[in-house]
């Protein structure tokens, strides 16, 4: 295991604190499940301890997903409230995500932390590219029909959404989006969404990081459940605030700005690679 100083400690709870209020927040208002904020923050955070390199990407990923399975209760709710999860898209999506959740997780061991760090990176790029056009990408009036077609959607949804540690509204909003769904019943689907892939994805990350040697306390497998306790009252308790602002304010500056800290977050994260 990994030792960790009393700096370090204190550094890592100030960070995570900061991080979790912010990723609550953009939880309820984008449906994003925060973990787009959690994973880049708990990721550098690690690297300026003395923690393992190797396994500072995929206990950073793990450990958001295990907040997510309570933040995106607590944002579906306040979005359910609101008329704005769509039971019927759930059913339809709910199996592939699943799946590829799980699918995801158990890939993770296979997978390196550059690995991780290139998946998170450049699909974060796409996305904040994807926030910043003026207009939505509208690649058809209406969602797919049958089965077939959306299992495939929401199995890729869900693989990539596990490997970046998100909950899936980073990637399902834009793709309802693109298929003409209505925004705010995107996100508020798509905060119901984040359930479906930390649960079985949280498993995968937990098969994948037994018995890896060289964790911190209070680990299982690659989730560290006592960083995840110090984030979910904050992720839970903010996520309602951020729902209540998605119905109540506009979005799209905010949106703009998310991108580009998302841009931003996302060209750290790649510029290892390009030095």
């Amino acid at each position: 295991m990994t030792d960790i100083t009393t700096l370090q400690i204190a550094l890592i709870l100030g960070g995570v604190i900061l991080a979790s209020i912010t990723a609550g927040i953009l939880a309820g208002l984008l449906g994003v499940g925060g973990g787009i904020v959690l994973v880049p923050v708990l990721f550098w955070i690690l690297s300026f301890t003395d923690f393992p390199p190797a396994l500072s990407m995929h206990m950073a990923v793990a450990t958001s997903l295990a907040t997510i399975i309570f933040t995106s209760v607590s944002s579906a709710r306040a979005h359910n409230t609101r008329g704005a999860v769509d039971r019927d898209l759930l059913w339809q999506w709910g199996p592939g995500l699943v799946i590829g959740a799980l699918a995801g997780g158990l890939l993770s061991q296979f997978i390196d932390a550059d690995g991780l760090r290139l998946i998170f990176g450049g699909i974060a790029v796409l996305v904040s590219i994807n926030m910043l056009l003026p207009r939505t990408l509208i690649i058809s009036p209406a969602l797919p029909k049958g089965w077939v077609p959306n299992g495939i959607i929401s199995l890729v949804t869900g693989v990539f959404s596990a490997l970046m540690g998100i909950g899936g509204g980073t990637l399902s909003v834009p793709l309802l989006s693109a298929f003409s769904v209505d925004i705010r019943r995107a996100v508020g689907t798509a905060s119901a969404f984040g359930f479906l892939i930390a649960v079985p994805a949280g498993i995968g990350f937990i098969i994948s990081g037994w018995g890896v040697p060289d964790r911190p306390p209070f680990s299982l497998g690659y989730i560290n459940y006592a960083a995840a306790a110090i984030i979910l009252p904050f992720t839970v308790g903010f996520a309602p605030l951020g729902a209540k602002l998605a119905h109540a304010v506009g979005t799209v500056w905010i949106k703009r700005a998310f991108a580009l800290f998302l841009m931003i977050t996302a060209f750290r994260m790649l510029a290892s690679f390009f030095s």
